[in-house]
């Protein structure tokens, strides 16, 4: 039996009608009345009552619709199962993370976990914000690394994913220093308009700083010459001294010590993050849930330590 006989049967079920059942499986009708007979030849006996029209269903098809349906949702979960089965004895750790986090969270983060991933094969997927959504979603990674903040909440949190708080971030406003080591550039109201580097819409630090600062920078004269997706690409026009962008402090913190970056607000415009981890509601395989429950059990709420945490008893 060929399985596409089963969405034949189901659409000629559902239409009653040679003619539209044909045509919503894209095919000519004379094609298609040969396919639900190649069917009930198979099966032995007639599903429909060509006698009356709309077609019906006899007594052996609408037993049959049941069987069919419960057919295709088991062919369904097949690629599913079999990377169930796959996982389950699975070394591989397989992590997506925004870009920003990517170079400069997850090494440390990695390393301090090296102890409980010995003999893992790890993988790393970079990207936006929107494309690591889709990753977890399609089941092509584990992990989800990303900044939060409880006024924009993403995809993953609203999809209700399990997450971890990993660590903690910042986004500050920064300019580029003057000779005097001054900002080049001030977040304040005045004749001259500022000059705004900002996320792109695709952006999740883009969407944070909106729903988090948008109203207060509504109040303030302002342009926007430069968009871009990426944190480290606004640094670079920052550094250049082209204007003021929120930048995540665990990106910039070689930049603020050596005073080639500094605020351009009071801390007031400042936006703290939370970098959480989040997993794949399904089954992952030894090595991730081994790593998953090593992660619930460590405290991050010391900056820049890892303690291990009592195990609930």
């Amino acid at each position: 039996m060929n399985l596409s006989w089963l969405d034949d049967f189901l659409a000629l079920a559902a239409t009653g009608n040679f003619s539209r059942a044909a045509e919503d499986r894209h095919m000519t009708q004379p094609a298609f009345g040969r396919r639900v007979r190649a069917l009930e030849e198979w099966l032995g006996t007639e599903l429909f009552d060509r006698s009356s029209q709309p077609v019906r269903l006899t007594a052996t098809g609408e037993w049959f619709h049941r069987v069919a349906h419960d057919l295709l949702a088991q062919v369904a979960r097949v690629p599913g199962d079999a990377r169930a089965v796959a996982e389950a004895s699975s070394n591989r750790l397989r992590f997506a993370a925004t870009h920003a986090l990517s170079f400069t969270f997850m090494p440390g983060w990695l390393r301090s976990l090296e102890a409980h991933t010995t003999g893992a094969r790890i993988q790393l997927e970079s990207d936006m914000l929107q494309r690591c959504e889709a990753l977890i979603a399609q089941g092509k990674v584990q992990f989800v690394v990303c900044h939060v903040h409880a006024q924009a909440p993403g995809r993953l949190h609203a999809e209700a994913y399990p997450s971890v708080q990993i660590g903690s971030d910042m986004l500050i406003p920064v300019s580029a220093a003057g000779t005097n080591g001054r900002p080049l550039h001030l977040l304040e109201s005045g004749a001259s308009p500022v000059s705004l580097l900002t996320y792109s819409t695709e952006s999740g630090l883009g969407r944070i700083l909106h729903e988090t600062r948008h109203s207060a920078l509504e109040k303030i004269a302002k342009q926007t010459p430069f968009t871009a997706h990426l944190a480290s690409v606004l640094k670079t026009m920052v550094l250049d001294g082209r204007g003021i962008a929120w930048l995540p402090q665990s990106l910039i913190a070689d930049d603020l010590a050596a005073s080639r970056l500094v605020p351009a607000a009071s801390d007031a415009w400042f936006v703290d993050l939370e970098i959480r981890l989040y997993r794949d509601r399904a089954s992952m395989g030894q090595a991730a849930e081994a790593l998953w429950q090593v992660v619930r059990q460590t405290d991050y709420s010391i900056p820049g330590e890892v303690v291990a945490k009592a195990s609930p008893r």
